[in-house]
């Protein structure tokens, strides 16, 4: 349903985005309706991007004319349904159950009728949310990508690529630790986008950490610590653009402020605590091979037992899935079979982001330059080129070497992406309810809520857990950036102001905190959030469960945070120096994993 929902033509999208000013009251609430036949004469149909945005744009409309023609201000309701989808995803360990839940008291709560909102409400849940989810043209790439990634990975798998791949990498990787290591360190080369690097990372080194016996939800947490925390830290990635684009438009009305917005991006970046501290508590639990919490049960259980997830998980069925892609006894284990689509992906998405971004630049008559080129590419239309690249060099591989016919070539693809559909489906329920959120405006409660008089100092860790809360209920850290950037950049300033400090130089640093706090908590709410679509995307590209991944990897976020925060943030605020509290909080996070961190059962002798 949601794929054939995906499909629909752009026309019935455009006539869903009118909403309908006046609704009768006996009729169901939603926050769109078709236009009446002849409200407007015939004119020639909008490309299709500017429709889907159209769509956004009239949702969140209609949703504050719904709000405000009723006359009401749901306050705290406005983020009941994201914590009650996140308890119920935790307790009942049932994801798509929860965010259903979470979406339909959402779109109860919007209607304003405590009566029969609920029975409105549940239709609007697919009519409105869903809808809205799917239509939308950014997220409609990233299904189509990892779609697209997975029938790569399917085709490289029955092609016998995969198990090359195996072959020689466990030559270096004979070890459990080696084998967490080497995901590590492929999770940083990955640094230009953290969707690309989640699907890529996870997908290829799976079969490599399968055969050493490391769990996958440690393999799920390497690729999400990885993911987030490289991408907003490197200088030239997907996220840089719209970053900087935020912090420009935050700081351009700042009275006798006028440092550039990537200026102040580079000076935040010894501010980011947490992303920093993320990359290195990865590599120290990888190095040091001892775990703590849930992640040392399930590192224990794959050791010993070889069950590398948990028994009655989701990942059962995804094994039993893969099935359906083991290459043939006679296959040629060639690495070319899986190195060359790889390649293509991964150059493919770096000529993409190149391509646009220099048409962007050219348009918009900016510098030439590889951060404005990469700050200006579009990163959707990069991954979707990619995939389909990826894809097709992979069934040229396989079915010129005549490893497979055209027919079992398409079915190996097919099976591949099949993998992805239950990942998908999660997916498209958190956008929904992201959109839930923005009708509620679950952002305003949470800011209204944390903005009182403080003392400069602590501006920027109040912005951190704000920006950490935000994202964790919406589940979006691109989504938090956006509604917190524009309004805590004028309050740190603002506060500072108060005091007489703004036009000190002295005091810049809780600017450039607080711009680091925002991308760090966003980071930090998203690895937290079960409702999170980077650590989805990180279940699905590890084949974890994703309760399962969420619960064993949240005891490490919550330590590295808190660590961020007590440590480095606060300290910061008040003047002291970044370079002295960060191999502070490094040792301490080495003393963490050595006092309560335990070694892993001894391992099995190395695969010969």
């Amino acid at each position: 349903m949601l794929l054939l929902a995906l499909a629909a033509p752009p026309a019935l999208a455009q006539d869903a985005a009118v909403p309908d000013p006046a609704p009768p009251p006996e009729a169901p609430v939603t926050l769109q309706a078709p236009p009446p036949p002849d409200a407007a004469p015939v004119v020639p149909a909008p490309p299709a991007d500017a429709v889907v945005h159209d769509l956004d744009a009239a949702d969140a409309e209609a949703s504050a004319a719904v709000a405000e023609a009723d006359g009401r201000n749901v306050g705290w309701l406005a983020i009941l349904p994201a914590l009650i989808a996140i308890a119920a995803a935790l307790l009942f360990r049932q994801v798509i159950a929860a965010l259903f839940l979470g979406v339909w008291l959402g779109a109860w709560i919007v209607t304003g009728d405590l009566a029969t909102g609920w029975f409105t409400g549940l239709f609007a849940t697919v009519q409105v949310y869903v809808l809205a989810a799917l239509a939308d043209a950014d997220h409609a790439a990233i299904i189509i990508f990892t779609l697209m990634i997975g029938g790569t990975v399917g085709l490289i798998q029955k092609n016998g690529g995969t198990a090359a791949i195996v072959d020689v990498a466990t030559k270096w990787a004979r070890s459990a630790g080696r084998g967490q290591m080497a995901t590590a360190l492929l999770g940083t080369a990955v640094f230009f986008d953290d969707y690309a690097n989640t699907l890529i990372v996870g997908g290829t080194m799976r079969p490599i950490t399968d055969r050493l016996r490391v769990s996958r939800e440690k393999l799920a947490y390497i690729v999400d610590s990885t993911a987030a925390p490289i991408a907003c830290l490197a200088l030239t990635t997907t996220w840089i653009g719209y970053e900087v684009g935020l912090i420009g438009t935050a700081i351009a009305d700042l009275p006798d402020y006028d440092e550039g917005a990537y200026s102040v991006f580079l000076n935040s970046i010894p501010y980011s605590f947490y992303p920093i501290l993320a990359l290195f508590f990865v590599y120290l639990v990888a190095g040091t091979r001892r775990d703590f919490g849930p992640m040392l049960a399930a590192e224990r259980r794959a050791r010993e037992t070889g069950q590398l997830f948990r028994p009655g998980s989701n990942a059962e069925a995804a094994e039993a899935e893969a099935e359906a892609t083991a290459p043939p006894p006679d296959a040629p284990k060639r690495l070319i079979n899986a190195v060359l689509p790889i390649a293509v992906l991964v150059v493919g998405v770096l000529a993409g982001l190149f391509i646009t971004g220099r048409a962007a630049v050219i348009e918009g008559g900016a510098e030439m330059t590889i951060t404005n080129v990469v700050g200006e590419a579009n990163s959707y239309t990069a991954m979707m080129w990619a995939s389909l690249a990826s894809v097709l060099t992979a069934v040229a591989l396989t079915v010129g070497q005549r490893i497979l016919t055209l027919g079992d070539t398409i079915d190996a693809w097919y099976a591949g992406m099949r993998t992805m559909l239950l990942a998908i489906v999660i997916l498209v329920l958190a956008w929904s309810l992201a959109n839930v959120n923005d009708a509620l405006g679950t952002a305003d409660v949470l800011v209204d809520a944390l903005s009182g008089a403080v003392l400069p100092g602590f501006v920027p860790a109040i912005v951190f857990l704000l920006a950490a809360a935000t994202a964790f209920s919406t589940g979006s850290s691109w989504g938090t950036m956006g509604i917190l950037m524009p309004l805590v950049i004028p309050l740190a300033w603002g506060v500072l102001a108060a005091d007489g400090l703004h036009t000190s130089g002295e005091y810049h640093h809780i600017i450039y905190s607080t711009v680091s706090a925002v991308l760090a908590g966003a980071v930090w709410g998203d690895h937290c959030s079960p409702i999170s679509d980077t650590t989805i995307l990180s279940s699905l590209a590890s084949s974890c469960d994703h309760i399962d991944h969420v619960r064993t990897q949240l005891p490490y976020a919550l330590t590295t945070g808190g660590v961020a925060l007590l440590l480095g943030t606060i300290p910061t605020g008040f003047n002291v120096p970044w370079w002295v509290m960060m191999p502070i909080c490094a040792l301490v996070l080495v003393g963490v994993i050595r006092f309560v961190g335990e070694p892993v059962e001894p391992e099995p002798e190395p695969v010969a």
